[in-house]
């Protein structure tokens, strides 16, 4: 199924690879770059209704299960309380409505097989090296807005929404693959996608070839999606102070 998948997508015209997260050139010429947008959407629309997502969020968040004594373990990331999705993600939810209308499933991690590394190493690697790196600002004139890079552009965020895309739709469990907000080493906000196995968590992050532990990245983590519902996030490690955004690079 991943390899159909994958000579599927290859078939798209596609930007080569550069290792930056959204850092694109704001006096660079992007013609042939399709602008996609979102019918009869007004951005206070669009804030509306994402608002609406988070406070949905929140609410059901109140509920949401207790730590885990296996992710306890330096495997493990340690998970905190509840928190705020990204408004990133609650906007996507609002242009993506059915993906995300979703309903709570038992926590399931993956058996990191041979093949299923396999699997990792050539979406992550597909991925990075099919999609251009492009701030949201000069891709769609706003701040932050999380979407697919189906025109061949995009942010850190884009990149890991793509790669978990290609994951499910190759028969991988949702509960598993975990979108994530982190700090990186410079102290800026990034997203990468967490994968969730028997032997620990793995990050596939556009800044890398390498599928790394995450506690070998140096980033420090701040929150993802909850295994149970992706609609709900939890923090991650030691409350800090103000909280990351995946575009703020």
């Amino acid at each position: 199924m991943l390899e159909a998948l994958l000579l599927q997508i290859a078939s798209i015209n596609l930007a080569a690879l550069q290792k930056l997260c959204g850092k694109g050139d704001p006096n660079k010429n992007r013609e042939g770059v399709t602008m996609n947008s979102v019918a009869g959407a007004t951005i206070g629309q669009r804030a509306a209704a994402a608002a609406t997502v988070l406070v949905a969020s929140i609410a059901a968040l109140l509920a949401s299960p207790t730590v885990s004594a296996a992710q306890e373990r330096s495997s493990f990331i340690t998970v905190g309380g509840v928190t705020r999705p990204p408004v990133g993600w609650a906007e996507f939810c609002v242009e993506y409505h059915p993906e995300c209308k979703t309903t709570p499933l038992t926590p399931r991690d993956i058996v990191l097989s041979p093949r299923a590394w396999k699997d990792l190493e050539r979406v992550n690697r597909f991925v990075n090296t099919h999609v251009k790196p492009m701030t949201d600002m000069d891709h769609w004139g706003v701040v932050e807005r999380w979407n697919y890079p189906d025109d061949g552009y995009g942010d850190c965020e884009d990149y890991a929404l793509q790669k978990r895309k290609m994951l499910m739709q190759a028969g991988w469990p949702r509960q598993a693959l975990l979108m994530t907000v982190v700090r990186d080493r410079n102290g800026d906000g990034h997203a990468v996608l967490t994968v969730k196995t028997d032997e620990g968590e793995y990050i596939l992050d556009n800044e890398s070839e390498e599928i790394l532990p995450w506690t070998d990245t140096g980033y420090r983590f701040v929150k993802r999606q909850s295994q149970s519902d992706p609609n709900l996030w939890v923090s991650l490690g030691e409350p800090r102070g103000t909280p990351a955004t995946a575009t703020s690079r």
